[in-house]
């Protein structure tokens, strides 16, 4: 079979490999849908600390069930499944307490084990364990599936940041995950939310397809300024950080009303996480800071109901459906900004 292997940082290659087989406690999946995200072009282009290669990649996963284990019960061949990415131990403090989300041992598909880029693949036990295969609802794609797991991390950051009927939202970053949450927080009853990004060409495709309250692109005008002249100075109740960019944390905490939340969504790179802020705002204001890592087997669940109740459209916001041999064209669409979602379908 066909897969896309990450060997070393600039060597991902497309190579033929053996076709696994499911262990006694582990399901066999054709991958039908596999998309891509920004993570996919790091790992690319940088490596990861987690991953020993070679390795095949690709974690946002879509598939149909041809081989069960011995063991394994609940699941038939010919079942359409989602995978989750993030993998907790189910066992430790944290999983407890039902935050699996931020579980130390928690070890992850297309990294710790062999990914979606590939014609099929084995989901592992780990997996089954934590109940993290979820059956697809009829009616939905198979492509628009895959897109659960981004969304889960969406869902998990705005039950964070408390996103409450009538509030004002600002998301900072117009890429797939910023467009995620333009309507997830539709989706909760935001009064309306607006969208903030760097570059125009990126910011006019998104907008076509959210169409946000306003659409700022702050290389050409004052964002802080326009956010607050949009809410009679008052700023908003929400922000979101859809992007790994420091400056863009430091801009969206300004834009914050009185009693504000912001979410710092998007993860800051290792060699530079520090950001300066007024300590003295989030004081006297009394703005909330959170955090958001990942997403629960319970948020991909809910994520792929969302989805196929409608709640949250995905179809259109997948730009781009290549095969798995243009897989590596794919991560380059992702990397120079000309898509929103790029679908891999093996």
């Amino acid at each position: 079979m066909r897969v896309a292997r990450f060997h070393a940082p600039g060597d991902v290659r497309l190579e033929e490999a053996p076709e696994p087989s499911a262990g006694p406690r582990e399901v066999k999946i054709r991958v039908r849908a596999c998309s891509t995200c920004g993570t996919d072009v790091k790992i690319s282009r940088f490596g990861h600390h987690h991953i020993h290669p070679p390795r095949v990649m690709g974690h946002e996963i879509a598939g149909e069930v041809v081989e069960t284990g011995g063991e394994v019960s609940g699941w038939a061949v010919g079942d359409r499944v989602q995978v989750i990415a993030a993998i907790p131990c189910g066992e430790c403090a944290f999983c407890a307490k039902d935050q699996m989300n931020i579980c130390p041992n928690q070890v992850s598909m297309g990294y710790h084990f062999d990914g979606g880029f590939a014609e099929y693949m084995v989901v592992p036990e780990n997996v089954l364990k934590v109940d993290g295969l979820n059956r697809i609802p009829e009616g939905l794609s198979f492509a628009e599936a895959s897109v659960a797991e981004p969304l889960a991390c969406a869902l998990n950051a705005q039950e964070l940041v408390r996103i409450n009927p009538g509030d004002d939202v600002v998301v900072v970053g117009s890429g797939p995950i910023g467009c995620l949450h333009v309507r997830l927080a539709r989706s909760f009853g935001a009064a309306r939310v607006f969208l903030v990004e760097l570059s125009r060409e990126r910011l006019d495709m998104a907008a076509d397809l959210v169409n946000p309250d306003a659409a700022i692109c702050s290389e050409d005008e004052d964002a802080l300024a326009r956010i607050l002249e949009l809410t009679d100075g008052r700023g908003v109740d929400v922000a979101i950080t859809a992007a790994a960019s420091g400056a863009a944390q430091e801009q969206a905490l300004p834009m914050l009303a009185r009693g504000g939340r912001i979410s710092f969504f998007g993860g800051l790179p290792k060699d530079n996480p520090t950001i300066t802020l007024d300590s003295n705002l989030v004081h006297y204001s009394e703005l909330t800071i959170v955090g958001a890592n990942g997403s629960s087997p319970e948020h991909n669940k809910r994520a792929l109901q969302l989805i196929a109740d409608g709640k949250v459209p995905v179809k259109d916001l997948i730009t781009h459906l290549l095969p798995l041999d243009q897989v590596l064209e794919g991560i380059g669409i992702v990397q120079r900004g000309e898509a929103i979602k790029v679908t891999i379908e093996p």
